[in-house]
């Protein structure tokens, strides 16, 4: 789902008004939304886009903030004009746009958690059958390679988070129960980014009929650093030489996660413009998934530190380290349908509207030979839900040379209310028990727009608040999950400079 997200970028038009251009076309940033917007050129076009992102992140009253610089887009449109009234012009395309920036970093503090992240381990330690032998390293036998059970699980045992109560070591207990009080924190990095480069081409039918055909390749890359500990009071573990749970005391946990993915990908779109009369146009686009060749690089610590007047003065420190590992794969991403209406009101105002559709519950994850992997797909179709998005924008020309805009968007929630509602066991893939998801996202926008004879500069204002919420595990079972909401503000300055010709 993260992988297949994209956001509000492009040119400064098109960021201005919201990116409501489904049936208005005439800007490079259609290329990737509705390619017969290309159809609509009546003279070649170049520009490149940049910008500055101011970033926060508020999560329990604690506030991240960063500035990043970006550049957004870059494109060119030659315009081809033929001797056919059927066909007075062919129009080909070249462009880049940035898809999305996974850059993002939050932290929060979580004081008297309802349960322990051991817990869920302990549990999820017995859902899969594992025994103590499953979980050991003994001589000749190393659980992370030659076993099967999950890493987390490996790493709380050899840590002494989850242990065994009963003589068959099937049954585990963690550190959290009646009576065992403690907090956490977390701190989410992320960084990375998705790129598209576009080849489209286009064309119109008497002025009345705009088509468009576009292959987008796209290149992904996405780092991350993720941290979740926890500091109990009034627990019991085991003294680490009997192994019976024979001493109490105080106990701090911590777990790391780093990752890396790169994935290359491409995709296909279409789209029709229909102008039955100057004053109204009507658009129709579809976007084919992306098909993207994955790899995931990752690895992952946990460690313990266990206080106990039957230590002395000593502290038990214990640490289980993953080594780094990475994994192939492929995904197909959502298809996207997009419908569109503009108007033209008195040749000074435009009105321009889009409807999005996105089936995010049609993804597909593949092995690296190709072959799907069905337990992931019917998850996904658990967790998730199509999204919609409606997009609104307006233009009005103050003078021949200077043009006001503005523009409003909002995306429902990709994430059905039974992952919300913590009334689904979410599996987590790599070493990372931790998931975010996305509730809604919108986007307030403005900007003006000012050319003379072939030169142009358009500057845009977009506002992205995206509320979510952080889980640093799944809640399963009557065993409640640890987590917070999480909202995102991120307020981005573009500056487009183009020449027609």
């Amino acid at each position: 789902l993260q992988y297949s997200q994209t956001q509000l970028r492009g040119t400064s038009r098109f960021n201005s008004m919201a990116g409501a251009f489904g049936a208005l076309g005439g800007d490079i940033s259609t290329l990737g939304q509705n390619p017969a917007g290309i159809g609509v050129y009546r003279s070649s076009d170049v520009n490149a886009t940049i910008g500055l992102d101011f970033n926060s992140a508020t999560t329990t009253d604690i506030k991240t903030t960063d500035t990043k610089f970006m550049f957004n887009n870059l494109g060119y449109v030659g315009a081809i004009k033929l001797d056919s009234e059927t066909m007075p012009n062919l129009n080909w395309g070249l462009s880049y746009n940035r898809l999305n920036s996974f850059h993002r970093h939050y932290t929060g503090y979580l004081s008297g958690i309802p349960t322990s992240v051991t817990n869920y381990f302990a549990e999820k330690a017995m859902q899969d059958g594992m025994t103590g032998v499953d979980l050991a390293s003994t001589s000749g036998y190393n659980p992370f390679w030659d076993g099967p059970a999950r890493w987390d699980q490996i790493a709380a045992f050899q840590t002494y988070l989850i242990n065994p109560t009963n003589p068959q070591r099937n049954q585990f207990s963690g550190l959290g129960y009646d009576g065992v009080y403690g907090d956490a924190e977390f701190e989410i990095i992320e960084d990375g980014h998705t790129d598209e480069y576009n080849i489209a081409l286009g064309g119109n039918i008497h002025n009345k009929v705009y088509w468009g055909f576009d292959m987008g390749i796209t290149d992904l890359e996405y780092n991350s650093y993720k941290y979740y500990g926890e500091a109990l009071e009034n627990t019991v573990f085991p003294d680490q030489t009997e192994s019976e749970y024979n001493v109490d005391g105080n106990a701090a946990l911590g777990i790391v996660n780093e990752s890396r993915t790169v994935g290359t990908g491409v995709n296909f779109k279409f789209g029709v413009i229909v102008k039955p009369i100057n004053e109204l146009r009507f658009g129709i686009a579809f976007h084919t998934p992306t098909y993207y060749s994955m790899k995931d690089t990752y690895t992952g610590n946990i460690s313990s530190d266990f206080a106990s007047e039957a230590f002395g003065s000593e502290t038990k420190t214990n640490l289980s380290e993953y080594p780094w590992n990475d994994v192939r794969y492929e995904i197909r991403t959502p298809w996207h349908f997009i419908g569109s209406v503009a108007t033209v009101i008195g040749g000074k105002a435009i009105l321009s509207a889009d409807y999005e559709y996105t089936a995010n519950q049609d993804m597909k994850i593949k092995d690296d030979y190709g072959y799907e992997l069905p337990d992931a797909t019917n998850e996904i179709k658990s967790y998730l839900q199509a999204s919609h998005n409606i997009r609104i924008g307006a233009e009005y020309r103050v003078t021949p040379n200077f043009s006001l805009r503005a523009g409003y968007s909002y995306q429902t929630s990709p994430t059905k209310d039974v992952v919300k509602n913590d009334e689904i066991d979410v599996e987590v893939s790599g070493t990372n028990p931790a998931y975010n998801y996305d509730n809604s996202i919108q986007h307030i926008t403005a900007g003006f727009g000012y050319h003379y004879k072939s030169f142009y500069l358009d500057m845009a204002y977009v506002n992205q608040c995206r509320k979510g919420n952080y889980h640093a595990f799944s809640g399963i079972e009557d065993l409640p999950t640890v987590g917070a909401e999480v909202k995102d503000n991120n307020n981005r300055v573009t500056a487009t400079i183009g020449f027609r010709f």
